[in-house]
């Protein structure tokens, strides 16, 4: 089988490629901006340069005899710069929708999230056919949610298309750890500070589903070999709490009502003091539970790892500074991120290379 994958050398992508490049009858096309070193899992993979935030590059020449696409690449970061989060997420969606359809991909796997559901109602566990029209005041999800309607247009157009949508929790691994401090830490702070919270200022209402990147590769493969259209909740149990990241963290947990919260993160985000804007909060506690019964007896999927094991690495992760040879993946030091915050700016404002 000939896949492409775009967004391949970042967090699912690494595990994606962990999985298939020992699959000696795929053929792996990586799609990025810039490649990775040629290391495990990263050196058996032919690499195509595209950026999908513009309008150029030959990503239907790219895709041309693939027997699948699986659309990984997303946006986190600069989130003072909506207009780029936009073009790459959505914009970049329908892009890589265009070039399936122009090089006749049979199957188009999409990676969309938990994200991209309507707030809850409660914490029961809510199916595949939840609304998806995400939590307004999140970019995050206003994107997640516009990329699905893409999705609702094209299995309209191209019922022969088979087109996989994949809704994971929120999805860790160790070596996503310098990658997670990037996106959430301002740049002088050191990984060392999470072995020295001692408060974790919260409301205890949070709730979240948590999910391993393997568990999350391990779903992909099976959809990609049994060719199965549809949505699939991903989720490990159990539901990650306010009170488990405080006890992961070894912190006492303090509750702070979810809206002193977010005014606390909206105001420092508006003094660029650090990367996470407000919508995160809202996101955080608006995310349904997932009921994973159809990606269980459709695709016989069951995580390997339980969502506390998954938080406690992660976390151990951005203690650690955990990274991989990829840009997306690299290495987190405070004299690095110094250097780029003058070169280049805060992370939430700065233009990519």
């Amino acid at each position: 089988m000939r896949i492409v994958i775009t967004g391949a050398s970042g967090n699912l992508g690494s595990a994606l490629l962990r999985r298939l490049t020992h699959q000696r009858e795929h053929t792996i096309v990586g799609v990025v901006r810039r490649s990775p070193d040629p290391v495990e899992p990263f050196d058996d993979v032919e690499w195509a340069h595209v950026d999908l935030s513009r309008e150029d590059g030959d990503l239907a020449g790219v895709l041309a005899g693939a027997d699948a696409v699986v659309h990984l690449a997303w946006g986190f970061q600069p989130t003072h710069r909506e207009d780029y989060l936009e073009s790459l997420g959505v914009g970049g969606t329908r892009r890589v929708i265009d070039a399936t359809m122009t090089a006749g991909v049979p199957h188009l796997v999409h990676m969309s999230s938990v994200g991209a559901y309507s707030p809850k109602s409660d914490n029961a566990p809510v199916d595949e056919t939840w609304p998806t029209n995400g939590v307004p005041s999140s970019m995050y999800s206003r994107h997640k949610a516009a990329a699905e309607r893409l999705l609702d247009r094209l299995e309209g157009e191209a019922p022969d298309l088979v087109v996989t949508r994949l809704r994971p929790g929120i999805v860790g691994q160790r070596k996503a750890g310098s990658a997670l401090l990037r996106y959430g830490l301002p740049a002088v702070v050191p990984a060392s500070v999470l072995r020295h919270v001692p408060v974790l200022p919260l409301d205890r209402g949070l709730v979240i589903p948590m999910v391993h990147a393997d568990d999350v590769a391990d779903a992909i493969v099976r959809v990609l070999e049994a060719r199965v259209p549809g949505a699939f909740n991903l989720a490990a149990e159990p539901a990650v709490t306010a009170e488990l990241v405080a006890a992961v963290l070894g912190a006492r947990l303090v509750h702070v009502p979810a809206p002193a919260v977010r005014a606390a993160v909206a105001a420092s985000w508006h003094a660029r003091l650090q990367p996470i804007d407000a919508g995160w909060v809202d996101m955080a506690y608006a995310l349904p539970l997932l009921d994973t019964t159809r990606a269980t007896s459709e695709l016989g999927w069951r995580p390997s790892h339980d969502a506390v094991s998954v938080l406690q690495e992660t976390v151990q992760g951005m203690r650690e500074s955990e990274s991989d040879r990829s840009p997306v993946l690299r290495p987190r030091s405070v004299r690095g991120a110094l250097r780029e915050f003058v070169s280049r700016g805060p992370v939430s404002s700065r233009r990519t290379p």
